[in-house]
């Protein structure tokens, strides 16, 4: 089957930032393929198809493309939303541990991307929506593994839009700051706490569950993905709400010495 309207496909779609922005691509006259690790327990969404996928699976990703392609005989926006959180000191978080954030928000994106440029190339338009976060800018104590991640995330993104542009593909990013989705409560926590961190680790802990609570919907994230979708002339990056527009101005005006004061004073760090 084909069909002549442009199609989205969203990666971790069941909730949050992912289903609200199948939505809001589907309202914006995509055919939207949303992705979960288990797409039976998946509310259906009115204008998604759902399929199963886990981005850090090389078959899963294969598989998962290739119905695509044979339901829709076309790709023209991948939007790289599957994600996990970690959270704990750098110390306190094995390699395993930051092994398998990276598999899923790094690789899993690697993955995603590989699969789905061919059929890009072959129809001279795309465009590669990577989720990223205000942590891909600037640093996050107590989230060392999963700020580094989306660092990561940041410099992929910006070399690969070099490298496929002239093919008529953009690589591009959406940095939102924190929005009120189950983040926290879905993040991985250290398997080895130390108590030299442990009070201050708790003090962050509470200062980021207050930052969700008071965050950005989902939708306003959604909006900015949206935009990056169909921008006649798109963006690098678009930074999702109020609150990530206000940080990353800050992060580049504001000299070293006071952005450094601000994140401790933020954190309640000592020193």
């Amino acid at each position: 089957m084909t069909t002549d309207r442009p199609v989205a496909l969203v990666t971790g779609a069941s909730s949050g930032i992912g289903r609200e922005t199948a939505l809001a691509l589907a309202a914006a006259g995509f055919g939207v393929v949303g992705t979960s690790r288990d797409a039976s327990r998946v509310t259906l969404l009115d204008g998604v198809t759902f399929l199963g996928l886990d981005v850090a699976s090389d078959a899963s990703v294969t598989g998962a493309v290739q119905e695509v392609i044979a339901l829709f005989g076309r790709i023209d926006v991948l939007v790289n939303n599957a994600g996990v959180g970690s959270m704990g000191a750098a110390e306190e978080t094995s390699v395993e541990q930051a092994q398998a954030v990276f598999d899923t928000n790094v690789f899993g994106v690697m993955r995603m991307v590989t699969e789905v440029l061919p059929y890009m190339r072959a129809q001279k338009r795309g465009r590669v929506i990577n989720i990223s976060s205000v942590l891909g800018f600037m640093p996050q104590p107590y989230m060392a593994v999963y700020a580094a991640s989306k660092h990561a995330i940041e410099g992929y993104s910006e070399s690969l839009d070099h490298e496929v542009r002239e093919y008529g593909i953009r690589s591009l990013l959406v940095e939102p700051a924190y929005t009120r989705t189950g983040f926290e409560a879905n993040s991985a926590k250290p398997e080895a706490p130390l108590h030299a961190y442990a009070k201050q680790r708790q003090t962050v802990d509470r200062v980021l569950a207050q930052a969700i609570r008071d965050g950005d919907d989902p939708a306003v994230v959604a909006k900015a993905i949206v935009a990056a979708a169909t921008d006649a002339r798109p963006k690098l990056r678009y930074t999702a709400g109020p609150t990530a527009g206000r940080v990353s101005t800050l992060r580049r005006l504001v000299p070293a010495r006071a952005f450094d004061k601000q994140i401790r004073k933020i954190n309640r760090l000592a020193g």
